[in-house]
C-alpha cells in the first residue's frame, strides 16, 4: 500500500545554483518575484544570500554547497520538509561536490518531489496549478527492501 504525504498550497522550495548560474537564476527569480513569494523559500549560502537581496523576502540559508548545503538541503527532503526543488546546475561545469549534487537529485526521485534543473522546468513547475494548492504526493513503499536480509560481511 502506497502511502501519501500532503505537499501544502504554500509550499517549502528549495532554490540552488551553481556559481555560473547564480545570475540566471536571481534574474529568474526576480521576473517570478510575486508567485516565490507565497512560498516559504530555502536556499544554500551565496545563492540566498543574493536571493534575498534581490527579492526582497525572507530567505531560509543553508551552508554552500560545496560545504554540506545540497546535503542539508537532500536531508530536509527526505524528513518532509522541503516540498519542490529548483537547482539551476551547471551541467559543463564539474564540481568537488558531484556526488552531493547526484544524492539530491536521487533523493528527490525516492521521495517524488518536484525538481526543476533549469528555467525552462522552473517556468513549468511554478507556473503548474499543482503549484498553488495542496497536493497529494504518492509515496513509494519500500517497506521490502528495508526488510531484506543482507548477507553478514565477513
Amino acid at each position: 500500500m502506497q502511502s501519501k504525504r500532503t505537499l501544502k498550497a504554500r509550499k517549502r522550495v528549495a532554490l540552488i545554483a551553481h556559481d555560473h548560474k547564480k545570475g540566471e537564476l536571481v534574474e529568474w527569480a526576480v521576473y517570478n518575484k510575486t508567485v516565490l513569494s507565497r512560498h516559504e523559500l530555502y536556499a544554500t549560502g551565496t545563492t540566498g544570500k543574493l536571493l534575498e537581496e534581490y527579492l526582497d523576502v525572507p530567505v531560509r540559508k543553508l551552508l554552500s554547497g560545496p560545504l554540506g548545503g545540497d546535503q542539508q538541503i537532500g536531508s530536509m527532503v527526505a524528513e518532509g520538509h522541503i516540498d519542490a526543488v529548483i537547482f539551476f546546475w551547471d551541467p559543463m561545469e564539474a564540481l568537488p561536490h558531484d556526488p552531493d549534487i547526484k544524492a539530491l537529485l536521487r533523493l528527490c526521485a525516492v521521495w517524488n518531489i518536484p525538481m526543476a534543473c533549469n528555467r525552462t522546468s522552473a517556468d513549468f513547475l511554478l507556473t503548474s496549478p499543482l503549484m498553488h494548492q495542496d497536493y497529494e504526493v504518492l509515496l513509494t513503499d519500500y517497506s521490502q527492501y528495508l526488510g531484506r536480509k543482507v548477507s553478514s560481511v565477513q
